[in-house]
């Protein structure tokens, strides 16, 4: 009975965290976009809560709060300060429809799927579908970071790719705790740097608008 219900659950909490990926992907407005990551951070903390709950690894512990804290709280904050400061509350531009966007995140995800699970036959069955949705939540936020033309939202998806590698991590029995820690890690330094380099965007283009890149490099006309 408690190997169905832990089976449940953690299929449930890795749903629902792919499932907030599509969210990153359909919102409009920064404000949502970093509402939504806030939440899929925090679902990825419960997340490696529960791995360590069903594998009796107190280091996932650690992982859970440093997902909570870290990803939760300090980076949506952080974001959220930046876009006020920076005073950007227009709706960000899509190199793609919402829908088509859509379209291409349902079939990453049946991609994801039909690559993940047959190289992991030989691995149990909670592993194995686990990794295929962290694999999900990889490609999706990899295209976030290509479909949007806004720095922060690009910045977003690439918090988002991160997301899904923790996810695969507290997966896979028999993690150390070093790469948890050297993930959050290099999450705090690539913030520093993000924030920095926003700012110098900012300055030069009055724009976060990475289109204003290529025209400045004038590989647009």
């Amino acid at each position: 009975m408690f190997a169905h219900l832990s089976y449940d659950v953690a299929h449930l909490i890795g749903a629902t965290v792919l499932m907030a990926g599509f969210g990153l992907l359909y919102q409009r407005r920064l404000q949502a976009v970093l509402n939504t990551f806030a939440f899929q951070a925090l679902a990825l903390a419960a997340a490696a809560g529960w791995q360590a709950h069903v594998q009796n690894a107190p280091h996932l512990w650690a992982t859970a709060g440093i997902a909570l804290v870290f990803k939760a709280l300090l980076v949506p904050f952080a974001l959220h300060w930046l876009v006020e400061r920076l005073g950007i509350h227009r709706t960000v531009e899509t190199a793609l429809s919402i829908g088509w966007t859509m379209i291409v995140g349902v079939a990453l995800v049946a991609l994801s799927i039909m690559l993940v699970l047959p190289v992991t036959a030989g691995a149990a069955a909670l592993t194995r579908e686990s990794l295929a949705l962290a694999m999900s939540v990889v490609l999706l936020g990899l295209l976030m970071m290509i479909t949007r033309h806004n720095a922060v939202t690009q910045v977003v998806g690439f918090m988002a790719l991160e997301n899904g590698l923790i996810l695969a991590a507290v997966s896979a029995k028999g993690m150390p705790l070093v790469v948890e820690i050297s993930i959050a890690f290099s999450v705090l330094v690539a913030m520093i740097l993000f924030g920095i380099f926003f700012f110098r965007i900012r300055e030069r283009f009055d724009s976060l608008d990475v289109q204003y890149l290529e025209t400045f490099r004038g590989d647009r006309q």
